[in-house]
């Protein structure tokens, strides 16, 4: 237990890996220990979040160097590890910096909410970002599906937080939907996988090249992308807008920092890594998926558009855009893909923009439906135009990050010469704004309902979604930086 295998020149260093898992697990613990203390608990919560990103950060210069940690081994080719390279860093970088930033909003939110056990809701939260540790720095299928698993047991708790009925009813489906995909299409994938190849360690260019024939092949594709019941591709999306009965901190956990990029990113992992993008545009093993994914994208935008509650629409965006990822993923060209993965991140920013917003107007006002927000944006100015900022980038317009994540799957779908998803990825976007800007318009352009008795939102609720929308727009400066270190990774020619 506990053996290095590195590439490292110290391999001391590699040690870093199990640290990033470990950090917030010390912080539960903190956590727990400290919960009759609050401003000392969120001190710890807020520091073990900075040196987390500290840890993540001090990566990247040695993101391609082959780094393995293996903790322990049962089988040839089974066994828990962890393994450094630029996609599984890009998601834990996404998770370590958003995390700080959803516990300051978190800590005003809970209290202005008056919602309960606050030393209870962040050691959960603690506890799901080292599964989203466990999961970006897992080195095969094994070790991720243990840390997946584990995600959705400690979300549960933080869906069910407020208690009550309804509540109760959407954690089951969230819990019982998530489990029954990983347990009973994803795990025997895996398993699958181990009997073809082997070995179920991550390969670049793949670890099933050559071992089964194109039937096999789609079968098993399909069993993964359904199994990754965190994509929430239709119909096994059911447990996300179940899960919006959660506080507004914990569907921002949900939708930005954690789940559903964990879902996606398993994804994009299994198509890199187990199969090899070369396998599955060859093979076309990918192509009954891709229809699915066109689908979910479209359909989900068509619901969003129609949902007056303001977290339910953002709920079905949500769907509707990790479909993209999946799309792109089944395109199976490097740029394509590329594109998909710079998604993972101007989505994340973006999103948890907008679940923010969401919470702050709630909170402050008592308003969750659309038809409410008429002139809202002249008492709160900050939160509406934060909500406006994430939109565009959701719809992908300069100057914000999803400009290059949605321009580079639109190029790596023409260069294949596949028109379908070229066209589905443009009506997407077009959907967007059909579903986002009207909220911006009825806050900012149409004059209030009754007169406006309040004004913007706290500054611990303002200040942490005034610095993810600005994130939106310095990561359409700053996407190059995120999309060179993926070139090899991903094959781009």
């Amino acid at each position: 237990m506990g053996e290095v295998i590195t590439g490292w020149t110290s391999p001391d260093r590699a040690y870093a890996l199990p640290v990033a898992v470990a950090v917030p697990l010390l912080v539960c613990g903190a956590v727990l220990l400290l919960r009759s203390r609050p401003a000392a608990r969120n001190a710890a919560s807020v520091t073990g979040g900075l040196l987390l990103v500290g840890v993540v950060v001090s990566l990247w210069p040695v993101a391609d160097e082959g780094t393995r940690f293996e903790l322990w081994t049962w089988l040839p080719g089974l066994s828990l590890t962890f393994a450094l390279e630029p996609l599984g860093l890009l998601f834990a970088s996404v998770a370590a910096v958003l995390w700080p930033l959803t516990t300051v909003y978190a800590s005003g939110f809970l209290r202005a909410a008056r919602e309960p056990a606050h030393a209870r809701f962040f050691a959960w939260f603690a506890l799901t970002i080292a599964s989203a540790m466990w999961i970006a720095l897992s080195g095969n299928l094994i070790t991720l599906l243990i840390g997946y698993e584990v995600m959705t047991l400690a979300t549960w708790p933080l869906v069910a937080h407020h208690g009550g009925a309804a509540v109760r009813r959407g954690a089951r489906t969230y819990v019982l939907v998530l489990l029954a995909t990983s347990i009973g299409l994803l795990l025997p994938a895996v398993v699958w996988t181990w009997v073809l190849a082997g070995s179920t360690d991550f390969r670049p260019g793949g670890l099933l090249a050559g071992t089964a024939g194109t039937g096999v092949l789609t079968l098993l594709f399909a069993l993964y992308l359904f199994g990754v019941g965190k994509a929430a591709l239709m119909p096994v999306h059911r447990w996300l807008p179940a899960a919006m009965v959660a506080p507004a901190p914990v569907s921002a956990l949900l939708h930005a920092v954690a789940v559903v990029k964990a879902g996606v990113f398993t994804v994009l992992k299994v198509a890199v890594y187990v199969f090899g993008l070369d396998t599955l545009r060859d093979t076309g093993a990918a192509a009954p998926m891709s229809w699915v994914a066109a689908f979910t994208l479209l359909a989900a935008a068509v619901v969003a558009i129609r949902a007056d509650n303001l977290k339910r629409r953002l709920a079905y965006s949500t769907v509707s855009q990790l479909a993209y990822i999946v799309l792109a993923a089944t395109v199976a060209t490097g740029v394509a893909v590329e594109g998909a993965a710079l998604h993972l991140v101007t989505h994340a920013v973006a999103k948890i923009t907008l679940f923010l917003c969401a919470g702050a107007i709630a909170v402050t006002t008592g308003r969750t439906r659309v038809s409410e927000l008429d002139g809202l944006g002249h008492a709160m100015p900050w939160t509406f135009a934060a909500f406006l900022t994430a939109s565009v980038s959701i719809i992908g317009l300069p100057p914000t990050g999803g400009t290059w994540s949605k321009w580079l799957m639109l190029l790596g779908t023409a260069e294949a010469d596949q028109i379908m998803p070229l066209v589905v990825l443009l009506a997407g976007s077009l959907l967007a704004v059909a579903y986002l800007v009207p909220v911006a318009v009825r806050g900012f352009l149409r004059p209030p309902a009754a007169p406006l008795t309040h004004g913007e939102a706290a500054p611990v609720l303002t200040v942490p979604l005034v610095l993810t929308a600005l994130g939106c727009v310095a990561l359409f400066f700053g996407a190059q930086a995120l999309i060179d270190p993926l070139a090899g990774t991903l094959e781009v020619p």
